[in-house]
Order: structure tokens, then sequence, then C-alpha cells
């Protein structure tokens, strides 16, 4: 009975923003696409806190004015999104020690005046394997992109297990190496890296036990192209496409149609939420909320 009585003065909290209610800002540019506001404020509502979540399209030349306005505005916690991510690491308090390896963040802490930031990509990654039950030990993993998002899944999966290997194919050789090298100080598996092209390029991606798709291909609306010709799966691979929109990619079809087992990059997408929501909160996520949220907004459009 007094649990009841409790959820309803939540509920009621919750009917009208006032002059308690706590502030989770969005950071970014562009920003109107982002589906964060709809996931975490129906996440508020539904367990009756007192919370809100805004979106802010911020351009460069105003980013450091909007980490200063975070601090003086009280503001609980923040997403940081492109293209915002790696110069916020110089405006933290604190970082997270693996976010301060991948050298980018995308979450936001106020711990009493004091922003700590970090990297919620590279964790919601690795909860996807998990919660798929993949043994990453021993494992070799093929990744493509070496961009943000890339690094932050390459360091979780390299600071939070014994590798055997792990391969990076992206189009900017210097990111590449900037990639590789890094890695080769936080773990002892093999890391190699090379550009994207060519057959023989292709032609390796078979023979690892995991592909990971770190980049946009393939995202609406362009939803016919795909990172990877059809032609190089292995059908033994796991694959692990980051992209969710939409959430069964024309990579994750063609996987699924060799007989190849799959994780879809709404997994992802749904855990990094789930890490930032109880950062800031400090309550249990909603996660079943967050999926039909997004689903929901997926088949709507």
């Amino acid at each position: 009975m007094q649990g009841s009585k409790g959820a309803l003065k939540r509920q009621k909290i919750m009917k009208q923003i006032n002059a308690k209610t706590k502030v989770c800002i969005l950071i970014g540019d562009p920003v109107g696409h982002s589906l964060s506001p709809l996931i975490h404020n129906a996440s508020f509502r539904a367990l009756g806190i007192n919370f809100v979540y805004l979106a802010f399209q911020v351009k460069d030349r105003d980013f450091e004015n909007a980490i200063k306005g975070m601090k003086a505005f009280n503001f609980q916690g923040a997403s940081i999104t492109i293209p915002h991510k790696v110069r916020a690491v110089e405006h933290m308090d604190s970082l997270d020690p693996v976010a301060r390896k991948i050298g980018s963040i995308n979450t936001i802490v106020n711990q009493n005046g004091k922003l700590k930031g970090f990297n919620s990509d590279g964790m919601g990654a690795l909860k996807a394997l998990q919660d798929h039950r993949v043994d990453l030990n021993g494992k070799s993993i093929f990744v493509l992109g070496a961009g943000g998002v890339a690094r932050a899944i390459s360091f979780a999966l390299a600071m939070s297990s014994q590798l055997k290997e792990l391969h990076i194919g992206g189009i900017i050789k210097e990111e590449i190496n900037c990639l590789v090298n890094d890695l080769r100080g936080v773990t002892e598996a093999t890391i190699q890296g090379e550009v994207i092209g060519g057959g023989a390029f292709w032609g390796k991606i078979p023979k690892f036990d995991i592909l990971i798709n770190c980049t946009p291909i393939g995202m609406y609306p362009n939803t016919d192209k795909s990172p990877v010709p059809d032609d190089f799966l292995g059908k033994e691979q796991l694959v692990f496409d980051v992209v969710y929109n939409p959430p069964k990619t024309r990579l994750i079809k063609e996987a699924e149609r060799i007989g190849c087992d799959t994780i879809s990059g709404m997994e992802m997408f749904i855990n990094q939420a789930v890490v930032q929501f109880e950062h800031w909160t400090g309550e249990k996520a909603p996660e079943e909320v967050m999926r039909k949220v997004v689903l929901d907004h997926l088949a709507e459009r």
C-alpha cells in the first residue's frame, strides 16, 4: 500500500515541470533526428521521477559556452553527439578511465558541480555482446570504421577481454594508424589496420569470428546499401551492425540469409541510453519502455 502511494505521488510530480525538475540535455549539431528525447522522457515518466530531457543544437563556436552554461544552470547531465564528442573531453573535471583511453565522450554527469565524462557507446556494444552470451576471450574481431564509434567499441572490447586479434578497416589512413597504435597500448591482442578497398581486403573478413560494422552505411534512408559486399560474409560469423535505423539493415538481412548469428544496432542504442539514464538518475532504467518507444517511432516512419 505504501508503495502504491509513493508511485501515485511521483506521477503527480510528473504532471508538470516545476522548480524541482532536474534537467538533462543533448548537445550536438544537428540534433533534430535524435530519438534520445523520446527515449529518456518516456523513461522518466514511466518511473515517475521529476526529470526532463531537452535537445539543443549547438554550433562548434558555441560549444565551450554551452558546457559553462550546463554548470551554471546546474543541469544534471548531458548526452554529447556529433561533432562535439572529442572536444568535450578537454572541458571535463574528470573522466572515466575507459573514456580517457578512447579520447571521446558521449555522456556527462554533473557530480555536485563537477562534470565527469563517460563513453556509453562502448559499454552499450559490450552489453549487447554479453546479452547475446558471446565469450570474447580468444576471439578475432574485424571492425569496419575507425571513427568515434569504432574507437569506443574497440577500446571496450580490448580492455574487457583477452582477444586474439582486432583488425580495423577504415577510409582515412591517419585515423586508422592512430587507433591501432592506441589499442596496442592496452591489450596483448594482435592489432592490425588497413584502408578499405579491393578484393584482398574483403577476402579477409570471413576468416574472423566477429564482424562489427561501425560505419553509417545502410542507415535510413539509404537502406539498400551495405558496408560489405554480399559475397564476403562467413557463414560461421557473428555479424553486429551498430546502425539501428532500420533495425534490420541490409547487412543484417544478408547475414541472416546465409545463416550467420546477428546482433542489431538497436541493442547497442538501447544499452547506451540505459547507461546514460542510470548515471543521471541512480535508478534502474526501464529498458522495455525505451525499446517500445524506438520501435513505435521507427514503425511510424
